[in-house]
């Protein structure tokens, strides 16, 4: 892996204040309540384009409805999509309801723990494989959502994450993610990103990374 922004001291320092700023701060939501790799899937797949607010009934109905790979793959596509209503963005049932078919005819009715293998699937891409690795299973996948990537381009670029290479802010997540903490990690950049480096507004007079952050101060 090449050289990144987070190389050296300004790494150690990322990844310790935003641990410590995660211990005071964390959300507390359904699916951190669970290793259940299947119920972060699901988690992982409504949370595309849809708020946290709205998720969180549908995801406990769902649940109740389909409480393993087994019964989603046992259901019709006309009643998995039925019941994401109202959530909209309706290829993402689809999506999820190959993904319990393939888990159930390949892998047992289970998912598997690798992040490229996860890729395999239709309808799991980087960011979701990273996140059912490092959520179900504690690896030091990395993940960039549209949270993580601004947290990362105004930390380490100076600038929003949107005008940075996809590839050097994936390059980047991967050298920050730590080996043994990879579950905290990645859950606070999320939060990090959702509650304080927020896309207006953002906190920055009480931010710990305000003294390394290149894009410091915002507000």
């Amino acid at each position: 892996m090449g050289k990144t922004p987070a190389d050296g001291p300004t790494k150690r320092k990322f990844r310790s204040r935003l641990l410590t700023w995660y211990a005071r701060h964390k959300r507390d939501l359904p699916w951190r309540r669970t290793r259940d790799p299947y119920h972060i899937l699901v988690s992982e797949i409504m949370l595309q384009q849809t708020q946290v607010e709205r998720v969180i009934p549908k995801y406990h109905e769902f649940l109740r409805r389909y409480p393993t790979l087994e019964a989603l793959a046992r259901a019709s596509r006309a009643q998995v999509k039925k019941s994401w209503y109202p959530l909209g963005y309706n290829i993402r049932p689809v999506h999820l309801h190959l993904v319990a078919r393939e888990a159930v005819a390949r892998y047992g009715g289970t998912l598997p723990d690798d992040p490229e293998t996860l890729q395999t699937f239709k309808g799991i891409g980087r960011y979701t494989a990273g996140a059912i690795a490092s959520f179900a299973y504690g690896k030091p996948a990395p993940i960039l959502d549209t949270n993580v990537k601004r947290v990362l381009g105004r930390v380490f670029y100076g600038m929003d994450g949107r005008r940075v290479k996809e590839r050097d802010l994936w390059q980047l997540a991967g050298a920050l993610v730590p080996r043994r903490r990879a579950y905290d990690f990645n859950q606070a950049l999320m939060d990090f990103g959702a509650t304080w480096c927020t896309p207006r507004k953002p906190l920055c007079l009480p931010c710990p990374m305000r003294t390394f952050c290149r894009a410091y101060p915002l507000a």
